[in-house]
């Protein structure tokens, strides 16, 4: 039955401080822009740079047996089945995973010890292929996840979420087709990293907060790139004067996305029921008589803090730094170096780029050829385009290259590695159909504005 704002009881200031305070530190670790070294980064960042100095070249270390304890506990339970584990279902959904990741679980663990002893062919352990992923990207996640897994209760469990989802529902859904609470995955992407964006959309996928096709399109369509990274980005080629046009430019082209692709397959065609196969009913973010959606938010956002405990606040945050380092950890390794291997060591991205050629020259791109060695091998990772493209001559081209590579968004060395390694309901042939629906959107934008720059 629907409480009305005369029926509804007023929340006591304990219980309000239940939900301000603790989610306020959350917004905080997690979204709060601050400078350091003359750069904008956010507190969690800030923790995993300074983890990362300190630990230094033991977490590659660390990592590599991080990613065979994955492999041989898959084996392990797959081979013997322990009791102790099918009663348990933390462990059986870290341990009992579907064939098909078992097998990637082993790969990543091969290339892991293969990459940390220096075994086998180089061009597996290279710095531009198992070595980067071991020594540059591992690391980072290393302590981001550390972080990240600690405090993500703070932004999940005390209330915020609930907030925003009565809250700004009536914007995001006629819009991107999600709740409201999704905005926050959104915003703690930007200003955080697209690997933090990922993790809150599939921990709130598993907990019945999203639909499939809900967490399928906030997983691929809403956790964007970091400013720290696209600082990155655009000093990479040359062009960090052009900085504010630049992100400018890519908001633009991921706003246009977030429009369109929900409404076209792969996306559209996604089963748009909870993970327990139920579906959404109608009145899920409807608002009761008497409330506002603020004040309705407001309502169920310190409910929510209510009922929380201590001890299972705790838990629940360790519970997701082990889950992060022992189920996405290894999918990362494996896809990413696959993908770098086949980037670094065969003109295959070369060949996926010739039929972008005409489209490049019909925008009137200089040095097409050039450029469109770069479109496709984004795919692979979100900085080689940058690394590719740096030398090309034209200003143009490179703001181009710079600003499709971020537009893109799916990347299998993270972000699309990461979505895999998920419980989010994407497959590597709907990451790959969406990097090119992003790229074919996105393009024509970008090539728009660069021409009105330069």
């Amino acid at each position: 039955m629907k409480t009305t704002a005369a029926t509804a009881t007023k929340s006591s200031l304990p219980s309000i401080l239940r939900f301000v305070i603790p989610s306020l530190i959350g917004v905080f670790f997690f979204m709060t822009p601050v400078p350091v070294d003359g750069e904008l980064t956010i507190p969690i960042a800030i923790l995993s740079n300074f983890l990362q100095s300190v630990m230094g070249q033991a977490i590659p270390i660390i990592m590599t047996y991080l990613v065979v304890l994955a492999a041989a506990g898959t084996i392990f339970v797959k081979t013997v089945r322990p009791s102790f584990v099918r009663h348990s279902p933390f462990l059986a959904s870290l341990f009992d995973v579907a064939p098909v990741w078992a097998f990637v679980r082993i790969i990543g663990a091969i290339f892991a010890v293969m990459t940390l002893y220096k075994l086998g062919p180089e061009w597996v352990h290279s710095d531009e292929t198992g070595g980067m992923l071991l020594y540059s990207l591992l690391p980072i996640l290393f302590s981001t996840f550390l972080f990240a897994g600690l405090l993500l209760p703070l932004l999940l469990n005390f209330g915020l979420l609930e907030f925003f989802g009565y809250s700004l529902t009536k914007i995001m859904r006629p819009l991107f087709k999600l709740p409201g609470r999704s905005s926050v995955d959104c915003l703690a992407s930007w200003l955080g990293d697209g690997t933090i964006g990922v993790l809150l959309t599939s921990k709130q996928y598993e907990e019945g907060f999203y639909t499939k096709k809900e967490a399928a399109i906030i997983g691929t369509t809403f956790s964007v790139v970091s400013v720290t990274f696209c600082l990155v980005v655009i000093g990479q080629v040359g062009l960090s004067q052009y900085f504010l046009p630049f992100y400018g430019t890519v908001i633009l082209a991921g706003i246009v996305c977030a429009l369109i692709l929900p409404r076209i397959p792969p996306l559209s065609k996604k089963i748009d029921t909870f993970v327990n196969g139920e579906d959404r009913k109608s009145d899920d973010e409807s608002i009761p008589a008497g409330y506002t959606p603020f004040s309705y938010g407001f309502k169920q956002a310190v409910a929510q803090a209510e009922k929380n405990k201590p001890a299972a606040i705790v838990k629940d945050g360790l519970q997701n730094v082990i889950d992060m380092w022992l189920g996405v950890a290894p999918i990362v390794m494996a896809i990413g170096t696959i993908a770098l291997i086949i980037a670094e060591t065969t003109p295959f991205f070369q060949w996926l780029g010739t039929p972008f050629i005409p489209l490049l020259e019909l925008l009137q791109i200089p040095f097409a050829k050039e450029a469109s060695e770069t479109i496709v091998v984004g795919f692979a990772d979100m900085f080689l385009p940058s690394i590719i493209g740096s030398g090309i001559e034209s200003e143009l081209t490179r703001f181009v290259i710079a600003s499709l590579s971020v537009s893109q968004l799916i990347y299998m060395s993270e972000v699309g590695g990461l979505i895999l390694g998920t419980k989010i309901p994407v497959s590597i042939k709907d990451l790959i159909l969406i990097f090119l629906l992003r790229t074919l959107i996105s393009l024509p934008i970008i090539a728009g504005i660069a021409h009105l720059l330069f």
